[in-house]
């Protein structure tokens, strides 16, 4: 079964085919399609050449937190005082005071071999670290930033195979802590490494890690990565002292702040 064309009426009330059209109807509605379609590519083509590279998790902010290092105070990326609400065993409270904050350097000697083997893919631009102390001065952290000369590609990569071969929780990849003297984190060495969180960021060429121990310089046997220090029925002398909570609730935190920065360092002002 066919159907012919549907007709309409001209201006003489005489029927015509509604499909048809005459060349200057053609060329106008042709005319309007290519107008319209320039006007689309311009909107398209003036979203990436303006705002939206400024957008957190962009091109422009993945920079922007490259060069924090050197732009942003230390206060700010690692704050004298930190407030863990929640961060504690059982939802419990934490409140960090900073201690120690080492000069920034590059990272010869500032990891395991094995674990300085892990991030070279991504380069080192920089390494600054920070130790803080919890209220009781019972417990020491150290805080670490490493910016990498990686692009977001390159962070990816290492994110996935940290995350595929669970890096983060061997104990032969545990970052080193900063020890200061005349703190209470002067007897905090390759020994004394309790509980220790490692993230690799993707929307910064970022690698942030927090390794913790008692502050009394004790050495530990066992080391747990905080994730499983922080498991439920947890019973190793580090869970049961809550330094799987105070490294990564300290990474945590100090990551937060690193993001939000990031967030609005390439932001335009009003």
């Amino acid at each position: 079964m066919t159907f012919g064309e549907p007709e309409g009426y001209d201006v003489d009330a005489r029927p015509r085919p509604l499909g048809r059209r005459n060349r200057s109807q053609v060329a106008a509605a042709a005319a309007c399609l290519v107008l319209g379609t320039g006007l689309i590519g311009g909107a398209v083509a003036g979203s990436w050449l303006t705002g939206d590279a400024d957008r957190p998790g962009s091109r422009g902010s993945f920079a922007a937190a490259g060069d924090m290092w050197h732009n942003v105070p230390v206060d700010q990326l690692f704050p004298p005082t930190v407030q863990g609400k929640g961060a504690g065993p059982g939802g419990a409270d934490r409140f960090w005071t900073r201690i120690a904050v080492a000069p920034d350097s590059g990272c010869r000697d500032a990891f395991d071999p094995l674990l300085r083997k892990a991030l070279a893919p991504v380069g080192c631009e920089r390494l600054l670290r920070a130790t803080y102390t919890d209220a009781t001065q019972s417990h020491v952290t150290t805080v670490g930033l490493l910016f990498t000369t990686a692009d977001a590609a390159g962070m990816t990569v290492l994110a996935d195979r940290f995350d595929r071969d669970r890096l983060d929780r061997r104990t032969d990849l545990m970052p080193l802590p900063y020890a200061a003297e005349g703190t209470a984190a002067a007897g905090f060495g390759a020994r004394q490494r309790a509980a220790w969180a490692i993230s690799v960021l993707t929307d910064a060429p970022v690698v942030v890690y927090a390794v913790s121990g008692w502050a009394d310089g004790r050495a530990v046997d066992t080391p747990q990565p905080a994730e499983d220090a922080m498991e439920s029925g947890a019973t190793t002398a580090p869970a049961q002292a809550g330094l799987g909570h105070e490294a990564q609730g300290l990474a945590d935190r100090v990551e937060r702040g690193l993001r939000k920065k990031a967030g609005t360092a390439t932001e335009r002002p009003s």
